[in-house]
């Protein structure tokens, strides 16, 4: 997992970035609160699993959309996360990066996470 300062490389330029690399880039917007960021990847990742919102459904499904993107032969993907300030002064937020460097070790080259300080 890469994080970044936007004040270094603007989500657009990643988005960019991203592209020329041969990888699907998908957006997950900023959100305040825990509960707002798992609902904010909910939505940006596909997956099936309803287990509800908490770190548990999110390391499932995430798992579950690195393996679709290996099964289905798609582009590897990056996820860009926008985190806000108010986001990385909670103490999820460290919880919330190990569970995405957890998939990223799950998954291989087939997905890995920026975080974009915003």
């Amino acid at each position: 997992m890469r994080i970044y300062s936007a004040d270094t490389w603007t989500v657009d330029e990643l988005q960019e970035l991203v592209g020329d690399a041969r990888r699907r880039a998908l957006l997950v917007p900023a959100a305040d609160t825990k509960q707002a960021v798992l609902e904010a990847f909910a939505e940006a990742i596909p997956s099936e699993v309803e287990d509800g919102l908490d770190l548990d459904a999110l390391n499932d499904s995430l798992h579950d959309f690195a393996d679709s993107i290996d099964d289905d032969g798609e582009a590897p993907t990056t996820v860009i996360w926008q985190v806000p300030a108010a986001f990385r002064a909670d103490r999820s937020f460290g919880v919330v990066c190990e569970v995405l460097q957890d998939a990223e070790r799950y998954a291989g080259k087939h997905l890995d996470f920026i975080a974009v300080c915003l």
